[in-house]
């Protein structure tokens, strides 16, 4: 089983979550943790995976021959993200906007243009007591982060639980990281701005055909725009976190929240106990 723990922005207590979760789980049975937040990882602060691999992740770019070149533009012509740019006397390439669709030397009339590669991360594998744990690493600088959010996912194991810590937002990084899960835990906060992001990571969830449901965080027990959401759209609220100023404290020091509240663990076994009943409904779309 596959589940993503997403949020439609970041700061809401995601990786709280899913690191908590993953620990839970590693109790009850195999665990397989997939930090697809791959920006800016920090499930192995909380989890301190011993590393066994690591592995560079590339993507095709183009190469252009300059004796074979004739300056016509087809390549320009045919490049969506304006990574090539024809100048009267050479081909300028920005390697960084290239998305690697491999247009350009397909359709090069001269034949002037093949494919290189060039690295834009690393995937590293590790393990923290019963937990497997893969996580991505993005060059700075990097703007293209789905292929590596890919060769994340490409770890998955079959016939495990696979808990992917999805990046925040719903742009295409998490689009990619949540696309093909069996269910996806949206975590909010109870504001307005929480509301407002749900809402967009609701959409997203559904637009993709992955079920969801709902976990608020940070509560105070007034958290009843979530649940007027949650029930406008049929929406399962699975489970609500206290705001605990000793539970941040220990986010702080890379301490899980289950290890801090003990008594949070029930939370994650019935959200478990309840995934494994599959009688969650799909989201409405």
């Amino acid at each position: 089983m596959i589940i993503a723990v997403a949020s439609g922005k970041g700061g809401t207590g995601k990786t709280t979550v899913a690191s908590s979760l993953a620990l839970v789980a590693a109790e009850k049975g195999e665990v397989l943790f997939l930090d697809c937040d791959v920006e800016e990882p920090n499930g192995h602060i909380m989890l301190k995976p011993r590393w066994h691999k690591k592995e560079t992740v590339r993507v095709p770019v183009p190469e252009i021959n300059r004796e074979k070149c004739t300056l016509c533009g087809r390549c320009a012509e045919v490049c969506a993200f304006h990574a090539l740019v024809v100048l009267p006397r050479e081909v300028m390439l920005f390697p960084t906007m290239c998305h690697g669709c491999g247009g350009c030397w397909h359709l090069c009339p001269a034949g002037a243009i093949s494919p290189g590669w060039r690295e834009i991360g690393q995937v590293e594998e590790g393990s923290s007591g019963k937990i497997g744990f893969v996580h991505g690493r993005l060059n700075v600088g990097e703007a293209i982060s789905p292929p590596l959010i890919q060769a994340v996912k490409e770890r998955i194991r079959p016939g495990i639980l696979n808990i992917i810590d999805a990046p925040p937002g719903t742009s295409c990084p998490v689009i990619r990281a949540v696309r093909g899960a069996d269910f996806c835990l949206l975590v909010t906060e109870p504001t307005p701005f929480g509301l407002h992001d749900l809402k967009l990571a609701y959409e997203m969830a559904a637009r993709l055909g992955v079920p969801c449901g709902v976990a608020v965080n940070r509560s105070d027990g007034n958290d009843n725009l979530i649940r007027q959401f949650c029930h406008n759209n049929n929406v399962p609220l699975l489970f609500r976190l206290p705001r605990d100023r000793e539970v941040a404290g220990g986010y702080a020091r890379g301490i899980p929240a289950v290890e801090v509240r003990p008594g949070w663990k029930k939370h994650f076994l019935d959200l478990l106990a309840y995934l494994e009943k599959g009688g969650y409904a799909r989201c409405a779309n």
